[in-house]
């Protein structure tokens, strides 16, 4: 392993304010392949322009967090960032667009979920020597890995999870740590008699894809042997054991993310899915002040006693489109994910798990009790859906969610409904 720290380094480590003995101490432990990725790439190693797209820069809360890392590495290289963003929901077609036409190159913000439809376009640089010595957890490098290369570095790595208010779980004594499906449900009866939706889970078509988890947790494979297993049985008793908490009220009609968030931070249910980012959205509308303290990550049940929690994976990976500049911004990849002191600085500002087993060590991360305990309980078994590997994913999920609605709505039954959704999925494999 090599330790020896590039110039470049050691600017940035001097501009998060670090002395001259503590980089020093740096030097000793640096994690190879800090000297950067020209060599690798195949560039000349003097650093150079490059492009960085990103929909964080559109967000208001997100933005001065990334631009502040951009402006970090310019100066520390002596270049410039040309940036480009879009709305979340516009990013993606925007994105390959711009790549599918020659128009882009550089380092990319990518979701989770759109690796496989990016990478379809052949111009993604494979950064697996980028990824060797920097401490990333293996579930954070498996969210970028695609056809047996790293195609992503992890920027910031979660899990979709059940999140419960624990003042009303204990006021309907019910259990924040139900093992099976039969002792969730009973959970949810429980709170069901004091009020509350029991669970806002999602039912409204737009974020119906949610159900995929709950086919896994009932022992559907969803792909196998690549072919779409949808309709099986275990799928089929998924779908039919949704309904049955939708008619008897443990679930409600008409619910997304968002209006889940909101529901959750009136106090009008105890339950609901959610990333960890968000909390914040959750926190800040809330008019309860303490609610924050109140939000406990609970695995989700299984169907037996010893089968593995099914969780899908959550969160953002930085890419490099081969082109101008992609050299350097293989190195702000690296950088930007596996830097201690700049994965720290992300997390503080916006509370997003970092990837590296060391930024998730530190003091800032040890000490928030919720993503501590949301990263040990729900995205340890976190894997990524069985659906993105391909790039007609989105029309997949679409086809379970339309499918899912039909049957809480009484239009189709739900084996008749799985059975066209498997057909759907099969003839877009």
């Amino acid at each position: 392993m090599a330790t020896e720290i590039s110039r470049r380094s050691l600017l940035r480590y001097s501009v998060f304010g670090l002395g001259g003995a503590a980089v020093l101490g740096l030097v000793g432990c640096a994690p190879d392949g800090s000297s950067g990725p020209a060599a690798t790439l195949g560039g000349a190693g003097t650093p150079t322009d490059f492009a960085f797209a990103s929909w964080s820069l559109s967000e208001e809360a997100a933005k001065p967090a990334v631009q502040s890392a951009l402006d970090t590495f310019a100066k520390a290289d002596g270049i410039s960032i040309d940036t480009s963003t879009y709305p979340y929901n516009e990013y993606l077609n925007q994105l390959t667009l711009q790549v599918r036409g020659g128009q882009f190159a550089g380092a990319a913000q990518l979701d989770v979920a759109w690796l496989s439809a990016l990478a379809a376009l052949g111009k993604l640089t494979d950064l697996s020597a980028l990824a060797d010595g920097r401490g990333y957890t293996d579930a954070a490098l498996g969210a970028g890995a695609l056809d047996g290369k790293q195609l992503g570095l992890p920027w910031t790595i979660g899990a979709i999870g059940l999140i419960g208010n624990a003042e009303l779980f204990d006021k309907a004594g019910a259990s924040l740590t139900p093992k099976t499906i039969e002792e969730f449900e009973e959970g949810l009866r429980a709170l069901k008699g004091i009020g509350v939706i029991p669970y806002a889970a999602s039912t409204k078509a737009a974020q119906l894809k949610d159900i995929v988890v709950w086919m896994q947790t009932f022992g559907s494979p969803i792909i196998e042997g690549g072919e779409s297993t949808i309709g099986d049985e275990a799928s089929v008793k998924a779908v039919e054991w949704y309904k049955k908490l939708y008619d008897d009220g443990l679930i409600a009609p008409d619910v997304d993310r968002a209006a889940a968030r909101t529901l959750f931070a009136q106090g009008a249910t105890a339950l609901y899915d959610d990333a960890p980012v968000g909390k914040s959205s959750v926190v800040s509308q809330s008019p309860d002040a303490g609610l924050g303290d109140k939000m406990t990550p609970i695995a989700r049940p299984v169907l037996k006693s010893g089968d593995t929690p099914q969780h899908v994976l959550w969160g953002h990976l930085v890419v490099v489109v081969d082109g101008e500049g992609a050299g350097t911004a293989a190195d702000f990849a690296q950088w930007l994910t596996s830097d201690p002191q700049q994965s720290e600085a992300y997390f503080t500002e916006l509370g997003l798990p970092p990837t590296t087993e060391e930024a998730l060590a530190s003091d800032a991360v040890a000490q928030n009790a919720f993503v501590e305990a949301f990263t040990s309980t729900i995205t340890s078994t976190a894997k990524p859906s069985p659906l993105w590997t391909y790039p007609s994913y989105a029309q997949m999920e679409t086809a379970i969610a339309e499918q899912v609605q039909a049957v809480l709505i009484g239009q189709a039954s739900a084996s008749a409904a799985m059975k066209t959704a498997g057909d759907t999925i099969s003839g877009l494999l």
